[in-house]
C-alpha cells in the first residue's frame, strides 16, 4: 500500500517513497511518502492559517475536540494496533500494541481535562496582575520509532489543547502508523489543525530550522536532540527534548530476589529494552547478587519471542537493522571483556531482527554495555558491596532520565532516591509513567518536561496583565 502525506485537511501523494518492511519477517508492509522541502512549507503555512481561528476556539470546545479524538482512538484501536505490531514488531498482547494503543486513549483523555486558568498574581491597593497562559502557534513535532502512537499523542494532544496547531514528522523507520493516525484524527479537526510529513531525517532539521514554526518537541536520541538544539537556535524556537537515558536501578540487600523479579524484567525488557526510561543498568549488592542473578533469570527464560501478530508472543524483534547491529556489538564487546552470559545472546542469524533476551552477569563500569545505552533486550548486571559507592556509579552518566531503588525499607529507599541524579525515581519498579506526572531527564537526557499541567504549560506562553 503507498501511503499520503496529509496537509490542510486532505490526502496529498509524493512523487518518491521509502520502502517499509515489517522487522519480524523482513516482508514489504508499504511505500511511505517522502515530502519535500515545498510541502514542509504547504503544511506550516497551512498550519499557520489555521491557527488564526484555532486558537480562537473556546477552552470548552478544545477540550471536547480531545475527548472526540480519544473516542476515535478507541474506535479504531485494533486496526491501528496491527497495523503498528507489523511496522515496529512488538506484539498485540502484553505490553504491546494493543496497550499502546490504550495508552493513547488514556493520555488523550486525561490531557482533554487538563485546565490552564488565569491566575491573580497580585490584587492589593497597588493593582492586579493575572497570568494568561496564551497558545505559541506552530508546533513541530518530531517522534521517535519505539513508541510511536503514543509519544505522538504525548506530543499533539497537548499542543491542541492548548490552541496551537500542528505539523508532526514521524520516525523514517515507523511512518506508516502515524501518518494513518494523523489523517484519522485530521479528518475531525478543522483543516491545517493537524498535518504531517514523513521523509529522512533532513526533513526534521528542515523543520527544526523553518521560520514558521514556533516550537520544536522532539522524542529522541541525545545526539539529535543537540542537532535540533543547534538548528533552532538562530530562529529562538521553544523546545521540549525527552532525549536518551542510561537508567541505572540499585538493589539493597535486603530485598527478596524472587519477589523483585518480575518487576525487574519488566523494568529492563518492556518494549524488547526499547524505551528511553528502560532499566539499562542493574547495580545489585553483592549479599544477594547470585539469587538476583537466577530469580532474574528463572522469570526471563519463559518469555515467548516470535512475530508480534501471533496472540501467544510477548516480546518482539528489534525494530530495525541499524539498532539491532548495536547490540549485537555492544553484547559482543561485554564478552569479549569478561561479561558472564547468563541467558540469551548468540541471535541464530534466522528471518527478522530477533535478538535474544539477554542477561548479562560480572559486567563492569566502563564496558560498552555499561557506559552507552544499549536500547535492546539486555540487561547487564554489576555487583557493589557498598552504597555510596553504588550511587557514585549510578550517577557517574552524562545521561539523568531515570533511575529505581529496590528495598523492603521505604525510607531508605527513599532517602537514597534523592541521591539519583535523574528526573524520575521508582521505588521497587522502574519506568511507570503516569500521564498526571511530569516526566522529563536533567543532564543530557533533555530539556523540559511532558505530561499533566508542567507539560501542558511548555504550549504556551505566559502573559502578565497589569488593571
Amino acid at each position: 500500500m503507498t501511503y499520503n502525506l496529509y496537509i490542510n485537511g486532505e490526502s496529498v501523494p509524493t512523487e518518491t517513497h521509502m520502502d517499509i518492511f515489517n522487522p519480524a519477517t523482513g516482508d514489504l508492509l508499504g511505500k511511505c511518502p517522502m515530502a519535500t522541502a515545498a510541502q514542509l512549507d504547504a503544511a506550516v503555512a497551512a498550519a499557520a492559517e489555521a491557527y488564526k481561528s484555532w486558537s480562537q476556539v473556546s477552552n470548552e470546545d478544545r477540550k471536547a475536540a480531545c475527548h472526540a479524538i480519544g473516542q476515535l482512538l478507541e474506535d479504531n484501536a485494533e486496526d491501528l494496533a496491527k497495523l503498528l505490531t507489523q511496522e515496529q514488531g512488538k506484539p498485540l498482547n502484553g505490553v504491546g500494541s494493543r496497550f499502546e494503543l490504550g495508552g493513547c486513549q488514556a493520555w488523550t483523555h486525561f490531557t482533554a481535562d487538563l485546565e490552564l486558568p488565569v491566575e491573580v498574581a497580585q490584587d492589593n491597593e497597588e493593582g492586579r496582575v493575572e497570568l494568561y497562559r496564551k497558545p505559541l502557534g506552530v508546533v513541530g513535532s518530531i517522534t521517535p520509532w519505539n513508541w510511536p502512537l503514543m509519544i505522538a499523542i504525548w506530543h499533539v494532544i497537548p499542543a491542541l489543547r492548548t490552541g496551537n496547531t500542528v505539523v508532526i514528522k514521524p520516525s523514517p523507520f515507523t511512518p506508516l502508523s502515524t501518518l494513518r493516525m494523523i489523517e484519522l484524527i485530521g479528518g475531525i479537526l478543522p483543516k491545517g489543525v493537524l498535518n504531517v510529513v514523513s521523509g529522512k531525517d533532513e526533513l526534521g532539521q528542515m523543520m527544526s530550522e523553518h521560520t514558521g514554526i514556533q516550537k520544536i518537541v522532539f522524542t529522541g536520541s541525545c545526539a539529535t536532540g543537540g542537532k535540533i538544539m543547534a538548528s533552532a537556535a538562530p530562529t529562538l524556537k521553544r523546545l521540549t527534548l525527552e532525549l536518551g537515558g542510561n537508567d541505572a536501578g540499585i538493589v539493597l540487600p535486603d530485598v527478596d530476589a524472587s519477589a523483585i523479579a518480575e518487576g525487574l524484567f519488566w523494568g529492563a525488557f518492556i518494549n524488547g529494552g526499547q524505551t528511553c526510561a528502560a532499566l539499562k543498568r542493574l547495580y545489585v549488592h553483592a549479599d544477594v547478587y547470585d539469587d538476583v542473578c537466577t530469580a532474574l533469570t528463572d522469570y526471563t527464560k519463559n518469555i515467548p519471542m516470535g512475530n508480534g501478530l501471533d496472540e501467544n508472543m510477548i516480546m518482539g524483534p528489534v525494530q530495525n537493522e541499524m539498532q539491532y547491529n548495536k547490540v549485537k556489538g555492544l553484547v559482543d564487546d561485554a564478552v569479549a571483556n569478561g561479561a558472564r552470559v547468563l541467558l540469551g545472546a548468540n541471535p541464530d542469524g534466522g528471518k527478522g531482527y530477533f535478538y535474544p533476551l539477554t542477561i548479562l552477569a560480572d559486567a563492569q563500569d566502563g564496558m560498552r554495555i555499561v557506559d552507552e545505552e544499549q536500547f535492546g533486550p539486555v540487561v547487564p548486571i554489576l555487583k557493589y558491596s557498598n552504597i555510596d559507592e553504588a550511587i557514585t556509579r549510578a550517577n557517574a552518566s552524562n545521561n539523568g532520565l531515570g533511575g529505581s531503588i529496590w528495598s523492603t525499607d521505604m525510607a531508605k529507599a527513599k532517602a537514597l532516591a534523592l541521591r539519583l541524579e535523574c528526573g524520575s525515581v521508582w521505588i521497587n519498579k522502574h519506568g511507570a509513567i503516569q500521564p498526571n506526572i511530569p516526566f522529563g531527564g536533567v543532564k543530557g537526557s533533555g530539556i523540559g518536561v511532558e505530561f499533566g499541567v508542567d507539560g501542558l504549560k511548555e504550549y504556551t506562553t505566559l502573559q502578565a496583565v497589569f488593571a
